[in-house]
């Protein structure tokens, strides 16, 4: 099997069930967002201070091939046997929120990205997720054919992902930017 195709030479892709439609459209650029994402939670994944979280960054990536399954299937055809995502996927997300807060000092501040590259990739991993909730509401609202349970999660996934960059910085040792306003 090649890895070219040649089929979406003219701009054209399929979705999961055969449909063909145009590699601009919303479900393309949902889709395309969540693996995006996907690739920047390797990328977290990857960063020494997350060894002890490999385990639940690898299901994050898991899930997020989920979603991209179910954006990516063709809507016309709601009877695709395809993965998905469930309640206990955001209950995991949920208690390693809360336990990586418990550990962390009270927000008073909004927090400024950066301060140690691999707090970086977490904060661009996070606008990632924020990017690709905002598509899936967009498909949802066009086309409503994706799972509500999508949209939550992927709102959670973004909420863990900052904590998850305020977590590191403290392993680091690195001191939070904290954004003050001018008064």
């Amino acid at each position: 099997m090649k890895v070219y195709t040649k089929t979406g030479d003219k701009g054209e892709t399929s979705l999961f069930g055969g449909k063909r439609v145009q590699k601009d459209h919303i479900r393309i650029e949902a889709y395309g967002t969540i693996d995006e994402l996907n690739s920047y939670v390797g990328l977290v994944r990857d960063q020494s201070v997350n060894n002890k979280r490999m385990d639940i960054l690898k299901e994050i990536q898991d899930r997020l091939f989920t979603i991209g399954a179910e954006m990516a299937a063709d809507p016309d055809k709601p009877s695709l046997k395809k993965p998905d995502v469930n309640e206990e996927d955001i209950e995991l997300l949920e208690k390693s929120i809360d336990q990586m807060d418990s550990k962390l000092s009270p927000l008073k501040y909004f927090i400024l990205p950066g301060g140690h590259t691999a707090v970086s990739y977490a904060h661009l991993a996070r606008t990632v997720c924020r990017r690709a909730e905002r598509l899936a509401i967009s498909l949802v609202n066009e086309e409503g054919s994706i799972d509500p349970i999508v949209v939550r999660y992927l709102n959670r996934l973004s909420d863990y992902l900052f904590v998850l960059s305020r977590a590191m910085a403290k392993d680091l040792g690195v001191e939070e930017n904290y954004w003050i306003p001018r008064k």
